[in-house]
């Protein structure tokens, strides 16, 4: 069974802009390295074969998959449902996803495979920390056609509501932690 992690980071980051961020949060500097090339290093890290979706025009990420021979989809996207339509199309041979966002560079490894682990056992699989809904969520592959037909800025929440979803509980804030202001580059140091 393969269940590979989708990294959505095609968003336009538009929150970070007009809080004051210079580009695209994906590009920022964090700890010394760009957000994006953390996140990217934390979903490598467990092993799972990984595909990102990004913009067209966002060399920088494109260069940090290219460096690591990881597949991308370029896609002018317009919401996160377009986003994870297209990695989960890309990558229609694999059994179940874990849909993460690329600004979440604080995800280790060990959520990855946890949530993995759950999928193999559940339909739809999202992480928890104390009862904040976190990241990466994963679904298996009979949720492949309406993953495939999903729009919008929603996402997957859709899904999440009308389908039933296995809640695990994790001690672990780094599942619910992003970065969408400058001010949270700095906080994160």
């Amino acid at each position: 069974m393969t269940i590979g992690i989708v990294i959505a980071a095609a968003g336009r980051g538009e929150r970070f802009t007009q809080a004051g961020g210079k580009g695209n949060k994906l590009n920022a500097v964090l700890r010394g390295k760009r957000v994006f090339e953390q996140t990217l290093q934390q979903v490598l890290a467990s092993g799972l074969p990984v595909h990102v979706v990004t913009r067209p025009e966002n060399t920088l990420v494109q260069q940090a998959c290219s460096a690591h021979q990881v597949p991308f989809t370029l896609l002018a996207s317009s919401g996160l449902g377009e986003s994870i339509a297209a990695g989960v199309t890309a990558t229609a041979d694999w059994d179940g996803w874990l849909i993460h966002l690329a600004d979440m560079p604080f995800v280790t490894p060990q959520v990855f495979l946890q949530v993995a682990d759950a999928l193999r056992q559940h339909p739809i699989v999202r992480p928890s920390f104390q009862l904040q809904p976190g990241h990466p969520v994963g679904f298996c592959a009979t949720l492949r056609k309406q993953l495939c037909a999903l729009r919008g800025d929603n996402g997957a929440r859709e899904l999440l509501h009308h389908e039933q979803v296995y809640v695990l509980h994790l001690d672990q804030p780094t599942i619910v932690q992003d970065i969408d202001l400058p001010s949270q580059l700095a906080a994160s140091e």
